[in-house]
């Protein structure tokens, strides 16, 4: 044997014996399951709007659609060919995905304010108002800026209004503000509310100095406005029957406006792992088409002439079908009530043409419609956990259908049979959805509520059987003036709630609050749920490896050693424990929060005002403080004072004046202005050396990024972050 062929012996043998089999085996597995491919659809859509939105820079426009119109052609003339078509279509859906992207956030450009404005008039048409804590907070249509041309103007602004102001959606109001642009990141990776408000057409928020005066009267003309009138009215009169908490809760249930509901609710809910349970989804919309469903079902059989000649249950179907595209309109039509209306209306639709009511392929065409409506939903926590839970559930009642019916043969006849089927029924729903939601709650919260299982046994049965009812026949009797009995039982029931979540959040230990997932341990783990939930055969437990790696990401991460805020009023920096201590977050708690639940982390610490922190990492004073981390001594100025001596001895220098070149000697120099090109900083720091990131890197050049319009750092400038590792 010559010397040119021994070496390729060991890969002739493991392509022979282990390459070869493995392959075989992945394509026979692919092949028996070639009915579920279709399952597959919005992955391959919701993967290429990922991409999308994943870029550093915005991509030519034409470059989307130009991929879907080249893949289809070559699915269309190649479909006889196995690999060309699957090529076609593959391609096609990745690339469809990335054009509904590009032609969502090129339909939704609208100007954003470009620095602040005022104390100054702002003049605005009122389409939206919710009843915040702080006072009435207004989104104004139609606007006028002092000083600015009408192209300049943000099509949409929102305003926190003095608690005295009284004004009804319709009306044109001028009000003495300040405004400011969206806010960027905390922190990078952290939540895009720049991003968020692009989408929404918002370009600027801010809060009233002075009450609001109304410059024409309410008069909705518009069907829009007329609806949103109707809902706030909706919910008003709801507050006003059921005082406090309980109106809130009881108005939020109705019409998905959350904004009376106190901070202790909302943490007791959330706390309790009944968060779910204020936002108006699948389950709120599903309690609505069941009890008009059944109800209009029972109430047309008692007529034996129509239950024997006519489809009475199609009939309740289409009337539920009816009433939950009213709860849809009545809840504002949010894209999370959207999604709900979608999947109810597929299975009532699914019910009237005689067919399967409830399948996967159901919930990837729900899934599909939402993500060609609504691209940017795919980044939001709401539309993954939601869908989560759904196919979780889906799949899991697929393999265990036969196994239920058998347990419920062997339980006992009559009304206890029955209530232990649905506590049973209960139970395991409430296990799947929370163990699939809770997994993707890991990136987006960072916390995991420890008796959320015992707080949705109670709970969960009194909103299906008692609150949502209720509501119901409130909405209906509200026309006549003769919701008072229904809304009375839907705060009794609402009380039970509240109360079983204030329990229940105040037992020791409720709440683990844990580092958040990495986007990266994210993706492991969706797609390892998809991979165990979509497919059938046995290989489908090869997801289970994906999630335990997404899930294994979180104590491997290793969060930021040091924060800075993108104003440069806040640092934090991580200390020996591995919690972050806060240099003063009494001006910035919004920030502090983030970044403290990010971290995993439920105290607040503060740095010392003079002298040493407990492990002796972090020395200050009254202008400054020194870090040390890895052998390296990190100088934290708040003053500039302490910049000559600190530009000596530092390592690395961050201050929150700028410097403007006065420091040579450090050898990483992070200053005021370089805070405001890039945003909220962070900074990780080991024996090899410092790797900063901001938000403008995280960011990118994206249409929606603040950060990307300022100016960029000179030529010729020192060594700034922006940089990567340096």
């Amino acid at each position: 044997m010559s010397e040119t062929t021994a070496p390729s012996m060991p890969s002739t043998r493991v392509s022979r014996w282990i390459v070869r089999p493995l392959s075989a085996c992945l394509i026979t597995s692919i092949v028996a399951e070639r009915e579920r491919w279709p399952l597959w659809m919005p992955v391959l859509v919701g993967s290429g709007i990922a991409a999308y939105f994943a870029l550093p820079t915005e991509p030519p426009g034409w470059i989307g659609a130009g991929a879907l119109l080249v893949l289809s052609a070559v699915a269309a003339l190649r479909r006889r060919h196995a690999t060309a078509l699957t090529v076609g279509l593959v391609g096609g859906m990745l690339a469809g995905g990335f054009a509904v992207a590009q032609l969502r956030a090129e339909s939704t450009a609208a100007p954003v304010l470009a620095e602040r404005y005022g104390p100054a008039p702002v003049v605005g048409l009122v389409t939206q108002v919710e009843e915040m804590p702080a006072g009435p907070r207004v989104t104004l249509e139609r606007v006028t800026l002092e000083g600015y041309a009408t192209e300049l103007t943000p099509r949409r602004v929102r305003i926190t209004l003095r608690r005295s102001d009284r004004v009804r959606i319709g009306s044109t109001i001028d009000v003495l503000a300040r405004l400011a642009p969206p806010f960027s990141p905390v922190m990078p990776g952290a939540f895009d509310f720049q991003r968020s408000s692009w989408f929404k057409g918002l370009g600027a928020t801010g809060f009233a100095l002075a009450p609001a005066r109304i410059l024409a009267a309410d008069d909705p003309k518009s069907a829009r406005l007329l609806l949103a009138d109707f809902r706030y009215r909706v919910a008003e009169r709801t507050r006003l029957a059921l005082a406090g908490q309980t109106g809130a809760v009881a108005a939020a249930l109705m019409t998905g406006d959350r904004s009376a509901i106190s901070r202790p609710t909302l943490y007791a809910m959330r706390d309790s792992g009944l968060a779910h349970l204020l936002a108006i989804s699948g389950l709120h919309l599903g309690l609505v088409a069941a009890t008009l469903f059944f109800g209009s079902r029972a109430l047309l059989a008692s007529s034996e002439r129509l239950a024997l000649r006519h489809p009475i249950k199609k009939w309740a179907a289409v009337l539920a079908l009816a009433g939950s595209f009213g709860y849809l309109l009545l809840a504002g039509a949010p894209i999370p009530t959207q999604r709900a209306f979608l999947m109810t209306g597929l299975v009532l639709i699914a019910v009237i043409v005689d067919r399967e009511a409830i399948s996967m392929r159901l919930v990837a065409w729900a899934a599909v419609l939402v993500l060609a409506a609504a691209p940017e939903s795919l980044l939001g926590a709401s539309f993954q956990m939601s869908f989560a839970a759904v196919v979780a559930l889906v799949a899991f009642y697929e393999v265990a259908r036969d196994r239920l019916q058998t347990i419920r043969a062997i339980l006992p006849d009559g009304l206890p049979g029955r209530i232990l089927a649905y506590a049973a029924g209960v139970a395991a729903t409430t296990v799947v959805a929370s163990v699939a939601t809770g997994l993707i709650g890991l990136h987006h919260f960072g916390r995991v509520a420890v008796y959320g299982l015992a707080a949705n046994m109670l709970a969960v049965p009194i909103t299906a059987l008692w609150i949502m009812p209720s509501a119901v026949i409130a909405a209906l009797l509200m026309p006549f003036g003769l919701e008072g009995p229904a809304l009375a039982a839907m705060g009794a029931g609402i009380d039970f709630v509240l109360s079983i979540a204030t329990t229940v959040s105040s037992w020791p230990g409720a709440v683990r609050h844990v580092p958040a997932m990495p986007t990266g341990g994210l993706v492991l783990t969706a797609m390892g749920g998809l991979w165990l939930c979509l497919w059938r055969c046995r290989w489908r437990y090869f997801g289970l490896v994906a999630i335990l790696a997404g899930v294994a990401t979180i104590p491997l991460a290793r969060g930021p050693d040091i924060i800075l805020s993108g104003d440069a009023r806040l640092m934090a920096v991580r200390m020996g424990d591995g919690q972050l201590s806060l240099s003063d977050p009494r001006g910035a708690r919004f920030q502090s929060a983030i970044w403290l639940e990010r971290n995993g982390q439920s105290r607040i610490d503060v740095w010392p005002a003079a002298g040493e922190s407990p492990d002796g990492g972090l020395t200050c004073d009254s202008i400054g403080c020194i870090y040390r981390i890895a052998g390296l001594d990190v100088a934290l100025l708040r003053d500039g004072r302490a910049l000559d001596e600190d530009c000596r001895r530092a390592d690395i220098l961050i201050s929150a004046v700028p410097v403007r070149g006065r420091c040579p000697y450090p050898r990483w120099l992070i200053d005021r202005f370089d805070i405001w090109r890039g945003g909220g900083t962070a900074l990780w720091v080991d024996e090899t050396g410092v790797q900063i990131r901001t938000v403008a890197e995280a960011q990118g050049a994206r249409p929606w990024s603040s950060l990307a319009r300022r100016t960029p750092r000179r030529r010729g400038d020192p060594a700034r972050p922006g940089l990567g590792t340096q």
